[in-house]
């Protein structure tokens, strides 16, 4: 094996059981045009700032742009056993230009470097995921726009509560996403800072420019300290926590979906192409995608704390333990993506029930909030109301009927302020279209919800 760049310090070549164990190619390979857009952005700046002869810097661009593309067209491939891209690139590019090649590391350090590439790999890996959640919106509102009357029960403790719509219901899953898109900008707006010029640790003796590298990679600012700059990892972290996030709310309208598509329930059917049978029983139907989300969730927040636990430990400046970033960083990276590629194909073709949503509305005494808001409308007070309601549906589960179908004269018997107007005031329809509230479930309200989602996403 070749010497290391590092290797003059050395007086004998290092174990190949450490050079395994040290190697970072093999996942850090996919940050190769990242990692050639910062040197050539350095490179730039160092030709501009006389620290290197220009042609030499011209030279260095005009090679990196060959490596680029050759990898690019398959035509030159990354070497397994190299100790990571960086290393790789560097050495490509000596091999192709000489010493001119190895005046690309002239003021920086593989840890700045690191810190750079990263950043710019999380920036376009965050624009992507960001481009999935805003076509799950659109899935979402599309979804509400189609179901604005689609009457079902609200549940809380998974106990039959009040009827709204399943437009509404699917719309709260829009504000959620809205905000785990508004914690991703955020996270970018931190991530975006350029931490090339730390050096290793303590900057440079060289005269460099580093607001000039900063413009040419589209960073809003300079780090402020070199310490910080290489030696911390606050945004892989607080990308973690923003897709953990982003995977919880997804799990949770998975787990809705397993069972609103099961038999007890039959609320949606899912598309056949995004469910699975059984080995052995033919007539099953698995929403395995979904059950999938879920488990994949845990892997997520597993690489949240993998970062956590990596980094509460470790003294300024770079340690070597920060390597670990990467696979826990790519690896939520990656499964978020794959959740929501999926996901949303998923959610587009599914079909809604619209009869059996409202046949579960019809049970369960959901109106019987609104038959006490029928008595405090004609000035009862709230909890006498509350009172004689749940009489009410005392005396209907004894005898078999629902508020609906319970004779006016046992209204009036425990009550003298019925009247055959309590029928309206517990209708399914007028229950949910009388809930006109700034954010509640009727249709009018809805729609304003999804205005105000289309306007957010226009932004």
């Amino acid at each position: 094996m070749a010497d290391m760049m590092w290797a003059g310090r050395f007086s004998k070549q290092v174990d190949d059981r450490v050079n395994d164990f040290n190697s970072s190619v093999s996942f850090d390979a996919r940050m190769y045009r990242q990692d050639i857009q910062g040197s050539v952005a350095h490179a730039t700046m160092l030709g501009e700032c006389g620290i290197i002869d220009m042609k030499e810097s011209l030279a260095i661009v005009e090679g990196l742009k060959g490596i680029l593309s050759d990898i690019d067209s398959g035509k030159l491939h990354i070497d397994p056993n190299a100790e990571d891209i960086h290393m790789f690139v560097e050495a490509e590019l000596t091999k192709r230009l000489g010493d001119t090649g190895k005046r690309l590391h002239t003021a920086r350090s593989r840890n700045d470097q690191v810190a750079l590439d990263i950043r710019m790999y999380l920036r376009d890996e965050i624009n992507e995921i960001l481009s999935y959640i805003e076509q799950l919106i659109n899935t979402i509102v599309k979804l509400a726009e189609d179901n604005l009357t689609t009457i079902m029960p609200g549940y809380t403790h998974m106990q039959r509560a009040q009827p709204i719509t399943f437009a509404h219901h699917v719309m709260a899953y829009a504000q959620m996403l809205l905000r785990d898109k508004g914690r991703l900008e955020d996270t970018y707006k931190r991530m975006n800072v350029l931490p090339l010029g730390s050096g290793a640790l303590a900057s440079t003796t060289y005269p460099i420019n580093r607001e000039r590298v900063c413009e040419l990679l589209g960073f809003d600012e300079v780090s402020q300290n070199s310490l910080d700059g290489v030696s911390d990892r606050d945004f892989c972290i607080e990308l973690a926590s923003a897709l953990s996030i982003l995977m919880m709310h997804l799990s949770r309208f998975s787990e809705e979906i397993i069972l609103w598509c099961s038999w007890e329930f039959k609320f949606i059917e899912l598309d056949d192409a995004f469910a699975t049978g059984s080995s052995i029983m033919p007539q099953k139907k698995n929403p395995d995608v979904t059950e999938l989300i879920r488990g994949k969730t845990a892997r997520v927040y597993g690489d949240l704390n993998t970062l956590l636990t990596m980094m509460k430990g470790t003294p300024l400046a770079y340690n070597k333990d920060m390597q670990e970033d990467k696979p826990a960083i790519f690896d939520a990276i990656d499964t978020v993506k794959l959740c929501l590629k999926t996901f949303i194909p998923m959610l587009d073709t599914m079909k809604v029930i619209p009869e059996n949503m409202r046949n579960a509305a019809a049970r369960g005494f959901i109106n019987a909030t609104d038959c006490a808001d029928y008595l405090v409308k004609k000035g009862m007070p709230f909890r006498d109301a509350y009172k004689i309601t749940g009489t009410l549906v005392a005396k209907c589960i004894e005898k078999g009927v629902t508020l609906e179908t319970l004779p006016i004269e046992e209204y009036k018997a425990l009550c003298d302020k019925f009247d055959e107007g309590v029928y309206d005031a517990i209708n399914l329809d007028s229950c949910v279209m009388q809930r006109k509230a700034k954010g509640g479930p009727a249709p009018e309200c809805v729609k304003e919800q999804i205005e105000y989602v289309k306007r957010k996403l226009q932004k």
